[in-house]
């Protein structure tokens, strides 16, 4: 059974498991949010509890991208299932299949969440309080994507009480993903468990035609990696405040 687009399901378990794991959650600049339209969220990502978060905080299914092995593990599979993801192609390719259901969804003013600082952040150990560097595909996807008002939303997860354990062995997750180099080495899978969460709302940035029209050429990526820069340099002093 497939999950509509259009369906409440997964903001109703993103704000049902929130509720049963009892994770305390503050949202500031909530009104920044736009309501109806169009969007493009990306956040930083430490935790499998990101996505219900962002969801919980824009009171709106969003329909976030997964690494590919996340579609084919036990488990894993059925949640990210239920939640509506989008797994990305396999490593070392152009993501074309993502893209093309990912801009058919904004066409029809949904919401896309992509985290992009990949996957590394979830397989190791790292500061609440910082961000890694930004991959630019959600800045290509929003520039490419033919929606008249598209809107790019900054947010920050800001943990001030959390847990860790080992999840499950890494090497374990070749076996899904063999192409993925940060599966081969020791160790476990982290599993991070908020227990209190302030999520802070970056100023959303106006992807339309006038700013579309310079995405062409050798600016194109230049267009794109200043949306990049200018998301993660928000996101990173958001985590400063809401860490402190």
């Amino acid at each position: 059974m497939t999950l509509s687009s259009s369906s409440n399901g997964p903001l109703n378990l993103s704000q049902g498991l929130l509720r049963l794991l009892g994770i305390q959650l503050d949202v500031q600049h909530g009104e920044r949010v736009p309501q109806d339209a169009s969007l493009v969220v990306v956040s930083n990502h430490r935790s499998l509890l990101d996505a219900p978060l962002l969801m919980a905080a824009v009171n709106r299914p969003v329909r976030f991208a997964c690494h590919h092995y996340m579609s084919q593990v036990p488990g894993l599979r059925e949640m990210v299932t239920a939640m509506g993801c989008l797994p990305l192609d396999q490593p070392g390719t152009r993501q074309g299949s993502f893209f093309s259901q990912a801009s058919h969804l904004l066409q029809a003013q949904e919401a896309i969440g992509i985290f992009p600082e990949g996957p590394a952040p979830m397989v190791r150990q790292t500061d609440p309080a910082r961000v890694g560097e930004f991959q630019r595909g959600f800045a290509h996807l929003a520039l490419r994507s033919p929606v008249p008002d598209l809107t790019i939303l900054p947010m920050a997860i800001a943990s001030t009480r959390e847990a860790s354990s080992p999840a499950f062995p890494l090497r374990l997750l070749s076996h899904f993903d063999p192409s993925e180099p940060l599966f081969d080495q020791p160790g476990w899978h982290p599993a991070v468990l908020y227990r209190q969460v302030n999520l802070l709302v970056g100023h959303p940035i106006r992807v339309n035609d006038r700013l579309r029209s310079h995405y062409r050429g050798r600016e194109a990526g230049k267009l794109a990696a200043e949306i990049t820069d200018c998301c993660q340099s928000e996101i990173a002093n958001l985590l400063r405040l809401g860490c402190a």
